[in-house]
């Protein structure tokens, strides 16, 4: 089974603290033979939807979706999630992560692979929400 995965990152490729639909771009991996490949650079044109409205926005929730399901991503990854998370989880895998370089990400990614495989391959919608820091724990998102 390949999963993919969306890292949201700064326009210099770096995890920043906020939430994922805020993210500059969005880099597409797919773990293939026991490593995570890169696979595209996805500019977040989503970012600014709705925001001058509410933070938040289920519109802008809904295109970021539709447009990472095009991409056939199964998981994200970011350091915050909004309240969108409640969405999110019914069609990706999210995980919360605590460095900020990406090289470092895709380590520990790799390192924790065999969690969010079982995680994708057990599940069709309402995934736990992963939070990676030194180890890893897997928790239910409230509705």
């Amino acid at each position: 089974m390949n999963v993919r995965f969306a890292l949201a990152v700064s326009s210099d490729k770096q995890f920043e603290k906020r939430h994922f639909g805020d993210a500059d771009k969005y880099l597409i991996y797919e773990h293939i033979d026991d490593k995570l490949m890169f696979l595209s650079e996805e500019v977040n044109g989503f970012k600014d939807m709705d925001e001058t409205k509410v933070h938040g926005s289920q519109r802008k929730g809904h295109a970021i979706i539709e447009f990472l399901k095009s991409k056939k991503v199964n998981v994200l990854v970011s350091r915050q999630f909004g309240k969108n998370i409640k969405m999110v989880n019914q069609h990706f895998i999210p995980v919360i992560i605590t460095t900020e370089n990406s090289d470092d990400v895709l380590e520990i990614l790799n390192h924790h692979i065999h969690w969010i495989e079982d995680e994708w391959g057990n599940n069709k919608q309402g995934f736990k929400l992963f939070k990676i820091k030194a180890g890893i724990l897997k928790a239910s998102i409230d509705k």
